[in-house]
C-alpha cells in the first residue's frame, strides 16, 4: 500500500483540491441539512440568543418525517405534492425525448440550410434561463400577452388564465420547460444518431426494411446508451427544476412541487422553517435516489452497464 502511494501520489494530490471543493460545498451542507431534519430549528430559534439550544434539539427524532409523510396540508401536504412533481417530470422528459428525437432525426438527413436549423434549435439551451421565464411570463399575460392576443385572433372569445390559481398555470410552465429542454436531447440524441453506422440502414433497405422497421430495429437499438442517460439526466433536472417554476408562477400551489416548497418553507414562511424544510430536501434526494438505483437495475438487465 505504501509503495502504491508512493508511486501514486500525483494522482491523489491532483484531486485532492477536487475533493475538498465539493466536502465544503456539497458534503457539508448536506450533512447540515440532515442534521436539520432531526431538529425543530427555525428563525426564532436561532435568533433568540436565551434559548437553550439542547431544548430544540432535543426530542424531536423522525417527528419532521413522520409529520410530512402524513400529507398534513400544515406540511405541505407531501402526497399529493409529490404526484404533481411526477406528473410535471415525466410530461416534461417525455416530450423532451419525443421532440428532440424527431428534431435530431430530422437534422441527421441531408437537407439545405441544415447547419442554420441547428444553431436555430440550439438557441433556447443558450438564452439564460431566467430571461427565458421572464419573457414567457410576459406572453402568458392574460391580458397582454401574445399567446392570448392570438387565440383571440382565431375567435377564442375566453382565453384560459394561464398564470392564475387553476390547472392551465402546470400546463404553461411545462410548455416553457419543454421549450427549453429539448434542445439538450436533440443535441445528445443527434450525436447517437451519427455514431450509427449507415451500412446498417443501406443492409436493411436492400433486405427490404421499410422506414418504421429500420427505424424501430437499427435506431432505437442503436441509440438506446445515449437515451438511457439523457432520460436519467432529465428526470433529475426536472425533478429539482426550481427556477422556471418560480420564476414565471411563483408560490402558486397549482405550480408547487416538492423543491419548491422546500423552497416557500425555508423562505416563505413566517418563521422560516429550516427543519421542514431540510426534511424536504432529504425527501427530495433519497426519492431520485431510489429511482437512479432501480432505473440502474434495469440498465444492467438489459445489458446497459454503467
Amino acid at each position: 500500500m505504501r509503495r502504491f502511494l508512493e508511486r501514486h501520489w500525483y494522482a491523489y494530490a491532483m484531486v485532492l483540491p477536487v475533493v475538498v471543493v465539493i466536502a465544503v460545498l456539497v458534503l457539508y451542507p448536506l450533512a447540515q441539512g440532515v442534521f436539520f431534519t432531526f431538529t425543530n430549528i427555525n428563525e426564532g430559534n436561532i435568533a433568540n440568543p436565551v434559548l437553550d439550544r439542547a431544548a430544540t434539539y432535543a426530542g424531536v427524532g423522525l417527528r419532521n418525517y413522520l409529520n410530512v409523510l402524513s400529507g398534513d396540508p400544515s406540511y405541505g401536504s407531501f402526497w399529493s405534492t409529490l404526484v404533481r412533481t411526477l406528473i410535471w417530470t415525466f410530461s416534461c422528459v417525455f416530450f423532451h425525448y419525443t421532440i428532440g428525437l424527431g428534431l435530431a432525426l430530422l437534422l441527421n438527413r441531408e437537407v439545405k440550410g441544415r447547419a442554420v436549423y441547428r444553431v436555430l434549435l440550439i438557441l433556447p439551451w443558450a438564452v439564460p434561463a431566467f430571461i427565458s421565464a421572464f419573457t414567457w411570463k410576459y406572453m402568458f399575460n392574460a391580458q397582454y400577452g401574445i399567446i392570448n392576443q392570438g387565440l383571440r385572433a382565431i375567435g377564442v372569445d375566453d382565453p384560459p388564465v394561464w398564470l392564475g390559481q387553476n390547472d392551465w398555470a402546470l400546463v404553461a410552465v411545462v410548455i416553457v420547460n419543454v421549450w427549453l429542454g429539448v434542445p439538450f436531447m436533440m443535441v445528445a440524441l443527434l450525436g447517437g444518431l451519427q455514431a450509427i453506422p449507415g451500412d446498417l440502414y443501406e443492409a436493411a433497405e436492400v433486405d427490404g426494411a421499410t422506414p418504421w422497421q429500420r427505424f424501430r430495429h437499427i435506431t432505437l437499438p442503436g441509440l438506446r446508451s445515449v437515451s438511457s442517460t439523457v432520460v436519467l439526466l432529465g428526470i433529475i433536472w426536472t425533478f429539482n427544476m426550481f427556477a422556471i417554476i418560480y420564476l414565471i408562477t411563483g408560490p402558486n400551489p397549482n405550480t408547487r412541487i416538492l423543491v419548491t416548497y422546500a423552497f416557500e418553507r425555508f423562505f416563505s414562511s413566517a418563521t422560516r422553517d429550516y427543519a421542514v424544510a431540510s426534511t424536504y430536501g432529504v425527501l427530495v434526494l433519497s426519492v431520485l435516489l431510489v429511482f437512479a438505483g432501480v432505473y440502474r437495475r434495469a440498465l444492467r438487465k438489459q445489458g446497459e452497464v454503467w
